[in-house]
């Protein structure tokens, strides 16, 4: 693991010393990120949100070069909630541009760096012209077998489980069974996470102690670290102390500790 940053982690630095505490056996095997903070960010700069916005793609940036190095399985980032539909137009505009803009510049990033991606929510509500840029990405990266990342686009936790639950429920008809014959696995199998390992850290950035209606269901037993950091200064060694705090955690997913 540790020669995967040979080139980009000075030696004696701080992420070297962080690095040096992760163990390698030890990874989560699906990170979530809550990108918070990004308008905090460039308020107290004097500048408009749009600009945290721009300075918080180099964070994704670095959370996917530095997970991708680690060898982490997924990761899932809040991109844009179906209730950010309420935010200034201007805003919303903007976001819009930058999610074309990224796709286009760092597609080939992505998919040099053997990332599968995919894009989960409501996405035909996007625009026609943003729908075929996220169907060109995830073919071209389809056969890609390293970091699956998942950007959550038009997405909540509550309509994706109601969407599952009801393609559940039609399946089971079909099938010639009842509705009492329902199931966590055929729920599960419906959600737009279906293909991933669940998830075993959340992250959220900016201080907030919410997890905003984002994935639900596969939060149930996911270890959650919040830091007071903003978005566009989450980088290499923010991403480091989250998974060391991880490390530390004992998972016992409702059970006690054995004696």
């Amino acid at each position: 693991m540790h020669e995967n940053f040979a080139k980009v982690v000075k030696p004696k630095s701080e992420e070297a010393e962080l690095l040096a505490q992760i163990d390698a056996a030890r990874l989560p095997n699906h990170i979530a990120i809550i990108m918070d903070g990004n308008g905090r960010w460039a308020k107290q700069r004097g500048k408009p949100r749009i600009f945290g916005h721009r300075e918080g793609a180099e964070s994704v940036r670095s959370i996917l070069d530095t997970c991708a190095r680690l060898q982490i399985k997924a990761v899932t980032l809040y991109a844009f909630s179906t209730e950010n539909w309420k935010r200034p137009e201007d805003e919303v505009s903007g976001l819009m541009q930058m999610l074309k803009l990224y796709l286009k510049k760092e597609l080939g990033t992505v998919h040099k760096n053997n990332i599968r991606f995919q894009a989960i929510g409501k996405i035909c509500g996007l625009s026609e012209d943003i729908q075929k840029q996220i169907r060109a990405a995830e073919q071209k990266t389809a056969e890609n077998t390293g970091t699956v990342l998942s950007v959550a686009l038009n997405y909540g936790g509550r309509a994706e489980i109601t969407e599952a639950a009801r393609k559940a429920a039609k399946k089971l008809i079909e099938n010639g069974k009842s509705l009492d014959d329902l199931s966590e696995t055929d729920i599960e199998a419906n959600l737009y996470t279906a293909n991933l390992p669940e998830v075993d850290l959340m992250i959220r950035t900016s201080g907030e102690f919410r997890i905003s209606n984002f994935l639900l269901w596969q939060l149930a037993y996911s270890e959650i670290y919040v830091t007071p950091t903003l978005f566009p200064d989450f980088r290499r060694a923010e991403i480091f102390k989250a998974i060391i705090d991880f490390q530390k955690r004992e998972r016992r997913y409702g059970g006690v500790e054995a004696k």
